[in-house]
């Protein structure tokens, strides 16, 4: 393999992270969980125009936001750098299942890659999320009463060429739902070594025609705000044990 130009590294005055921790999608998870953490006197560090906090009770930290797959693939990388070995990913997902609905959570098994940057670590095989992990994500889905799915889902970089040919299809092959960041965040932890699982949150429905969409409402929100402050405390729990 050719040498790469740069190379991720702990720089100096750069904090060493603890090896459990969660990267946050979205920017409304971050700003939440930006609040818990002021609440809670957690230290912040710098990670490019994400934010990084460090727990101070717990031996835990969380990074975001981190949209589309470049550059949740930049946060992976610093993060595993600076320490990072086991790492929860939170975000939202499209279903393309008529019984997959608003506000269920899907554990990626594996995923279907249309997007740029995974294609950047050669791997043999196919990429799929810490099994361990996962069984950690679903012993909390069923302690905290959330109804959950696991299987495959479809990356893409393209939000707004997601085809109703594509939705039919890949649906129609199992595929449970579509994000923009799973595949590539898979693709580096097994290139790294390290152990990544995600929990998505339902946040619209392609399998209907029109699309529906129902980020934007009251209830959503209500669940994501939850899953976020459940979830923070579930990987608290896993790195203190």
């Amino acid at each position: 393999m050719s040498e790469v130009v740069v190379q991720p590294c702990r720089c100096k005055n750069e904090p060493q992270l603890p090896p459990w921790g969660i990267l946050l999608v979205n920017p409304s998870e971050s700003r939440l969980a930006t609040q818990i953490s002021g609440q809670e006197g957690w230290s912040r560090h710098f990670l490019f125009h994400s934010n990084l906090y460090l727990g101070q009770s717990s031996p835990m930290f969380w990074a975001g936001p981190a949209v589309g797959a470049p550059m949740a693939v930049i946060c992976l990388e610093k993060l595993i750098a600076l320490g990072a070995s086991r790492i929860i990913v939170c975000g939202w997902c499209g279903s393309l299942q008529s019984d997959l609905g608003v506000g269920e959570l899907v554990l990626p098994t594996w995923a279907i890659s249309e997007e740029g940057t995974s294609g950047h670590y050669p791997m043999e095989g196919r990429s799929e999320s810490s099994p361990r992990l996962r069984e950690a994500l679903k012993d909390f889905c069923v302690s905290t009463g959330k109804v959950f799915r696991e299987g495959p889902i479809w990356t893409t970089d393209a939000l707004y060429r997601e085809t109703r040919e594509k939705v039919v299809r890949y649906g129609g092959e199992g595929i449970l739902a579509v994000d923009m960041e799973c595949s590539a965040l898979m693709q580096v932890a097994a290139f790294r070594q390290v152990e990544l699982a995600a929990v998505l949150m339902v946040s619209d429905l392609l399998w209907q025609d029109p699309w529906q969409p129902a980020f934007q409402s009251k209830e959503f929100r209500r669940r994501s705000q939850g899953l976020v402050a459940d979830l923070m405390r579930c990987v608290s729990g896993l790195a203190a044990a």
